[in-house]
C-alpha cells in the first residue's frame, strides 16, 4: 500500500488543522492505521492509532482531548483532526499502516507498522 499524507501547514497556537492520509490499494479497510510525529532532534513518537473498524482508538497522553483520529474506508483515507494546537506539536507528521486480521486491533508502536507515508510538516507558532 502507498500512503500520501497532506494537510500540514503553519498555524498559530490555539488553532486547528486536519491532516489526511490517502491510501492506495483495495484492502484499506483491513489496515490498522496510525499517526506519528517527529520533531527536529527527537525520536519519532506515536500520536494516535485506529483499528480498521474504527471501533478502537489510541491517543498519546500529550494529545488526548485535543486530537481526533478517524477514517473513511470508502475513501481509503484516515484523518487526524488537531485542535488547540501548541508550539510543542510542531513536527513532521507521518501516517502508517499495517494489515491486521482483527477489526478491533490498533498499534501504538512504530515498530508494528509496515507502510509509511512521506510526512507533512505542521508548524505551530506561539
Amino acid at each position: 500500500v502507498q500512503l500520501q499524507a497532506s494537510g500540514g501547514g503553519l498555524v498559530q497556537a490555539g488553532g486547528s488543522l486536519r491532516l489526511s492520509c490517502a491510501a492506495s490499494g483495495r484492502t484499506f479497510s483491513t489496515y490498522a492505521m496510525g499517526w506519528f510525529r517527529q520533531a527536529p532532534g527527537k525520536e519519532r513518537e506515536e500520536v494516535a492509532a485506529i483499528s480498521w473498524s474504527s471501533g478502537s482508538t489510541y491517543y498519546a497522553d500529550s494529545v488526548k482531548g485535543r486530537f481526533t483520529i478517524s477514517r473513511d474506508n470508502a475513501k481509503n483515507t484516515v484523518y487526524l483532526q488537531m485542535n488547540s494546537l501548541k508550539p510543542e506539536d510542531t513536527a513532521v507528521y507521518y501516517c502508517a499502516a499495517r494489515t491486521v486480521a482483527s477489526p478491533t486491533y490498533y498499534f501504538s508502536s512504530k515498530s508494528s507498522y509496515d507502510y509509511w507515508g512521506q510526512g507533512t510538516q505542521v508548524t505551530v507558532s506561539s
